[in-house]
């Protein structure tokens, strides 16, 4: 059991590192009855947990109507096609949640340079 679980988790999908501040476009597969397509979901990664097969990563965006909507997704998932980085932030912690409570300009963050 434990070689199967140690060959599961050192198996790559190809995904780039994420941190938390990372502008990042997340392309998931939805299935709408028998068809099958490609969203993508764009926003602000604010928190990266756990490690091996249960990494997971949330991402904030503003919806229409200035509503933020926040998804989980599952680093290793089947759903999850490509992760995009598209830019990276300079942030000092770990959890953005404070980005909940801004709005417009307060909630840019400086982009990181690589």
């Amino acid at each position: 059991m434990n070689e199967l679980m140690a060959s599961l988790e050192s198996e790559d999908r190809g995904h780039p590192v994420v941190a938390s501040g990372d502008t990042v476009k997340v392309h998931v597969r939805i299935v709408e009855g028998d068809r099958e397509r490609v969203q993508i979901f764009q926003g602000v990664v604010i928190r990266v947990r756990g490690g091996g097969n249960n990494a997971n990563f949330t991402v904030r965006r503003i919806a229409s109507h200035g509503v933020g909507v926040e998804r989980t997704f599952l680093m290793r998932s089947p759903r999850v096609e490509k992760i995009e980085v598209m830019r990276s932030a300079k942030v000092r912690r770990a959890q953005l949640y404070y980005l909940r409570d801004l709005r417009g300009k307060a909630a840019r963050l400086k982009e990181r340079r690589r």
